[in-house]
């Protein structure tokens, strides 16, 4: 798979992305806080690096009807078992409908009123059975996916959220039977391949989470070039000089976080507690002093909606050529 379209505007050196997973109405009374305690909680830290910096966007992907409580299996003689261990829940899970989107109307308003802020898709429920909890699409066909899929949409359109036009899946996986649904489905774009490691080049391929193969830094045609893959490339642990590195080499510097720091004991390296987000202050102090108006700070819909019109205008040119020269 080979870059082929252009996704910066006229004058812009590279693109700025922030990105949180893992938002839903959870309280610091539930097993943890995932937004539900508004302003006064981990959305409090976005609110305050949005008014800092007022080219900042971000993308809250948030799950339609939340129901993991750990991460990890906890039911450890169940985990033990073959083949039955694969069939049901090895952790607790919450009851469908306690985090529900259209049952929680004041986190929705709050999610709303953020200024530069949209809300993407992370899944349905965000957990499996199975070893792998969190990981909500694994193996299942297209047919099962999309109806996962129509199900998250029904739950945000009756909490009054715009559709989302992309997702990035659970642990980030998005195997063949998901990237068919999402078409199905009128999705536009995936952030999956998620790489922190691999140094930085225009040509550099992810080799860490999620897909594998794909651009560590720009936007790329995937599903038969029906949707775009965002790449996320940044976190709590990059350095700014990786950061620099992106940007002179014409990337999307595409900043993940998640809004939980702490669940129960699994301690996230990128959770948004104060320390990430006055490193994040402070890098996006370094960006804007060093590149100034050169950067165009965006978000994954914005870009893929860019390469979608490129490629629809390539598309068009060479059919306009064919027919010219059969004429």
């Amino acid at each position: 798979m080979t870059v082929h379209f252009e996704f910066l505007p006229p004058g812009k050196k590279a693109a700025v992305c922030f990105t949180v997973d893992d938002i839903h109405p959870g309280r610091s009374t539930d097993a943890y806080e995932a937004g539900g305690d508004l302003g006064r909680g981990a959305l409090g830290h976005i609110e305050r690096l949005l008014d800092r910096h007022p080219d900042l966007r971000v993308t809250l992907y948030t799950t339609a009807d939340w129901r993991e409580i750990s991460p990890v299996p906890t039911r450890k003689i169940l985990a033990r078992i073959p083949v039955l261990r694969d069939h049901v829940f090895l952790a607790d899970v919450l009851p469908e409908g306690v985090m529900r989107l259209d049952r929680h109307p004041e986190f929705v308003r709050y999610l709303k009123s953020l200024p530069r802020t949209n809300v993407g898709l992370h899944g349905l429920h965000h957990i499996h059975k199975g070893p792998t909890v969190l990981v909500e699409f694994q193996d299942e066909p297209a047919e099962e996916c999309e109806r996962i899929l129509r199900s998250a949409l029904s739950i945000f359109r009756d909490a009054g959220l715009p559709a989302p036009t992309g997702m990035t899946p659970p642990g980030w996986n998005a195997p063949p039977g998901l990237l068919e649904a999402m078409v199905r489905t009128g999705m536009q774009y995936v952030a999956s391949g998620r790489d922190i490691r691999t140094p930085v080049t225009r040509d550099a391929r992810t080799a860490m989470s999620g897909l594998r193969g794909v651009s560590l830094i720009h936007p790329e045609l995937i599903g038969g070039g029906r949707l775009v893959h965002i790449p996320a490339n940044f976190q709590a642990t990059s350095t700014i000089d990786r950061a620099r590195d992106i940007v002179n080499a014409a990337g999307i510097l595409s900043i993940k976080a998640h809004i939980v720091k702490n669940a129960l004991g699994h301690i996230a390296l990128d959770g948004l507690d104060a320390l990430y987000a006055n490193y994040l202050d402070t890098l996006f102090f370094a960006l804007e002093d060093s590149f100034g108006a050169e950067l165009w700070w965006t978000n994954p819909e914005e870009i893929a909606a860019r390469v979608l019109a490129e490629r629809s205008r390539k598309t068009e040119g060479v059919a306009t050529r064919e027919a010219e020269g059969a004429a």
